[in-house]
Formats: C-alpha cells, sequence, structure tokens
C-alpha cells in the first residue's frame, strides 16, 4: 500500500501518503474496489499528500480506500500493430486486440534534442495543387487546419494520407480530442471504404469521456507517431482534431486543482502545457512529423488566447471556406486566408514565388471585378479587366481537383499532380497561353499541360 484515499472530488481524489512510499508527479496509482480498478495519475505531491486525477468516473468510491503504485506511467503500444487499429487515450484497443507480445512505452518520455533536430528537411509535396502552390508544407512543420462542418475537411485529411502514403510508403496517425463519438465512427467507417484503414492509428479522446482522457489522448497518438518516425523511419502524417480541446481539457484539470486562471479561464500553465505537445512534432535524420491541427475558434475570436498560443507554435494555415465549397470548388480552400512560412523565394524558389504573388493579385482584382459586374455589366470593364477576369477564372477552376478519397461520390480517378506541372499550367493561365480555351476545360482536372 502507497496511500489511502482521503478526499474526492468530480475528476480527482486526494491521497495520504504512506511514508515509505517513493511517489513522483505522473505516477500512476491504482485502487481496487468492489471488483472494479481504478487509475488515477499524480499532478502534485505536498508533503504526505498527492492530488491526482482520475482515468475515468470516481463514482463509486469512498474516503479510506488504500491505493498503491502501478508498475509503470502511462505507456502506450509501440509496435508496427497499431496500424488499422483505434485506441482510447490510455492505449486500449477499441476494434480487435493486439497479438502478444507487445512492446509498450511511457507516452510522456520521449523528447527530441537539439542534435537530433532536422530544421533544413526537405518540401513534402502532397500531390494537392492548391495545397503546394499557395501553402507548401515542410516535412517537420505544424499547419492550422480551419474549416467548420460540411467544407471537406474530413475529404482532405483522407486525400492528405492517401497520397503521402502513395508519395513515400508512410502512413498516418489520427487523434481526436473532445470530439463526438459519431464523427470518430464516421471517420472510421470511411477508413474502410476507402482502404485507408491499414495505413492509419487512430486514438480518440471522445466527447463524452471526462477532461483526463481529452488531455491524454494527444501524448498516447504522439508516441505512436514517433514510433513510426523513430522506429520505421517514415515521414508520418499527425492530424489532431481538435488541438483547441486539448487546452480545454487542461483548463478543466487546472479548475478542478483550485488553481487561479488567466484571463478567459484558462491555466496559467496553458503556454508550458501547448508547448509540450508541439515541441515533440519536428523532423530528425529518422524521420519527420508532419501535423495538420484543426482549431475551434471560440466564438469566432481569432484574437482568443488560446487560439493566439496554439498559432505562435504553427507554420502556416490551411483554410477551407463555405463559399468557395459553395462554388462548386474542392478542396474548398480560402487561398487569401491560407498562409505558410515556406511562401519565401529562397525555399520555393524566385519563379515559385512570384507565380504566388500575381495568382493573388489576378484573384484580389477578380473579386472587385465580380462587383463592378453586378451593377454595370461585363461589357463596361477594360480589355485588360476582361482578360484578368476570364483568366481568374480559369485558375479558380483550376485548383478544384479530383480526389482519391472522393472517387466513390464523384466517379472522377483522383490524381497526383507534381509541382512543376502546377507551375507550367498556373504559368501558362496568367501569361495567356490558354486565353482560346473555355474556363470549364480546367474544372476538375490534374495538369492541363499533361492532358
Amino acid at each position: 500500500m502507497d496511500g489511502i484515499i482521503n478526499e474526492i472530488s468530480d475528476l480527482s481524489v486526494s491521497i495520504l501518503i504512506n511514508r515509505e512510499s517513493t511517489l513522483y508527479i505522473r505516477d500512476i496509482l491504482v485502487a481496487n474496489y468492489k471488483n472494479k480498478e481504478y487509475l488515477f495519475e499524480i499532478v502534485e505531491i505536498n508533503n504526505n499528500k498527492a492530488k491526482a486525477i482520475s482515468f475515468e468516473s470516481v463514482i463509486g468510491l469512498k474516503r479510506g480506500i488504500k491505493v498503491k503504485k502501478a508498475d509503470k506511467r502511462l505507456s502506450v503500444p509501440y509496435t508496427n500493430q497499431i496500424l488499422g487499429k483505434v485506441f482510447d487515450s490510455y492505449g486500449n484497443t477499441l476494434n480487435g486486440a493486439l497479438q502478444e507480445p507487445i512492446n509498450i512505452k511511457d507516452v510522456y518520455e520521449r523528447n527530441v534534442s537539439l542534435s537530433e533536430l532536422n530544421i533544413n528537411s526537405d518540401i513534402l509535396w502532397t500531390g494537392i495543387k492548391v495545397i503546394d502552390f499557395f501553402a507548401p508544407v515542410q516535412k517537420g512543420s505544424k499547419l492550422g487546419l480551419l474549416g467548420g462542418a460540411g467544407v471537406g475537411k474530413t475529404v482532405l485529411i483522407k486525400e492528405l494520407m492517401n497520397n503521402v502514403f502513395k508519395k513515400f510508403k508512410s502512413n498516418s496517425i489520427f487523434i481526436g480530442v473532445g470530439e463526438r463519438s459519431r464523427e470518430g465512427k464516421e471517420l472510421y467507417d470511411e477508413m474502410i471504404e476507402s482502404n485507408l484503414m491499414d495505413k492509419i492509428g487512430v486514438v480518440f479522446g471522445q466527447m463524452g469521456d471526462n477532461a483526463t482522457s481529452r488531455s491524454k489522448a494527444v501524448f498516447s497518438g504522439l508516441t505512436m507517431a514517433e514510433y513510426l518516425r523513430d522506429e520505421k523511419k517514415q515521414d508520418v502524417l499527425l492530424f489532431i482534431d481538435n488541438i483547441y480541446r486539448y487546452v480545454q481539457a487542461q483548463s478543466e484539470i487546472s479548475a478542478e486543482l483550485g488553481k487561479y486562471p488567466i484571463e478567459n479561464g484558462y491555466p496559467t500553465t496553458m503556454s508550458s502545457d501547448v508547448s509540450e505537445v508541439e515541441e515533440r512534432i519536428n523532423s530528425t535524420d529518422k524521420g519527420s512529423i508532419t501535423s495538420f491541427q484543426a482549431i475551434y475558434i471560440p466564438a469566432d475570436d481569432y484574437t482568443d488566447e488560446s487560439v493566439q498560443t496554439i498559432s505562435s507554435h504553427l507554420d502556416g494555415q490551411i483554410v477551407l471556406d463555405r463559399s468557395v465549397a459553395e462554388k462548386g470548388i474542392n478542396p474548398a480552400v480560402n487561398v487569401f486566408r491560407t498562409t505558410s512560412t515556406l511562401v519565401d523565394p529562397d525555399v520555393i524558389g524566385q519563379r515559385h514565388f512570384d507565380l504566388i504573388e500575381k495568382a493573388k493579385a489576378y484573384l484580389t482584382r477578380y473579386k472587385e471585378l465580380e462587383e463592378i459586374i453586378v451593377v454595370l455589366g461585363i461589357e463596361e470593364l477594360s480589355e485588360d479587366d476582361k482578360l484578368i477576369f476570364y483568366r481568374s477564372r480559369k485558375l479558380r477552376n483550376y485548383f478544384s481537383q479530383p480526389m482519391f478519397a472522393a472517387e466513390q461520390y464523384t466517379q472522377i480517378p483522383g490524381q497526383l499532380v507534381n509541382i512543376s506541372d502546377v507551375l507550367d499550367d498556373v504559368e501558362g493561365i496568367l501569361n495567356g497561353k490558354y486565353d482560346d480555351v473555355d474556363e470549364s476545360k480546367f474544372l476538375y482536372i490534374g495538369s492541363y499541360g499533361n492532358k
């Protein structure tokens, strides 16, 4: 026996520690009561008392129950068997058992040292035209994925998984944090239908779970991604949906422990909590973890402290916009709000950089011309503006793309497009090479020049 439960609240318990016991922060304590096992993780130690958060509900517990220290801290499977499996936040499988013996690893153990970091890693070309052109992704980078329901976020996630596996034979990890269990089941079913489930490991801490479960899902998923990077030497895609829910869970735990929050109820440890996650997402000489993190924007307030804290770690953002989807363009990426730190002539080359600038200038002018046409009609435009208008429509259509993940719905074969072909096509459109081609010919194609 290492201690006795002294107090019980909604999420945590207070433990009177046995004098002979040696306990540390993040040790696991186990209580067995009425044929049920309860697990707790120590978060505070003060003299002979410890505060521990419960992995599950504390209903049924009472004061005086004995606890003992578990043999290990929170650990998850560290094996190739993670692919094709769905796990809860604590590493337990939800869709079939793993084969014994199972190698496991402490979810807090891994921290990339400065000597391991590879900050000059290659660009991860996804084969998705609009991303590779406007927001190229570097291996080991972190990108925000913003978009509401029904704008194609799940389809884009599946396409990224599919393309990276095809190009690099690399796998993906999906972490669901605080999302609906229905959405988790939908994702699982869609992955099976798309024959992607064997290329992905899923960790799911659902909305109905307590704050401990929702906060630990990120660490469990990260450890599995690190296995693919460090042991399988892969360039891994990591999807976190939703990283804001992790911050929210940490806030609930902090409030439970009676700590005073900063403005808007966030914990004083928010910055370090986010850093602990983000600093593990990196590129090394063995492989890389490239993350796409969905971010909930509370009350549409982009200045919210949590959003600002998360964004400070990101290398860019991909914004999916309903107004783009309504025009029949998918993926529905808003190119004006989509950004990447790689958009630099020293990184992507002067030609690519100049084409981005010119394309955005055309599309900006196109938005202005649309308003003029509504009032005056297209006949009132100058010849130069007419050229910009028609070329911009071709450019807008060109960045639609047939996706492998949507083949069963569109009946259009998906296509991977090389960035060199994208640059040639965009340059041709902007320079008038295709002025005689109808704009409909650019809708849902791969590369126009290689048709």
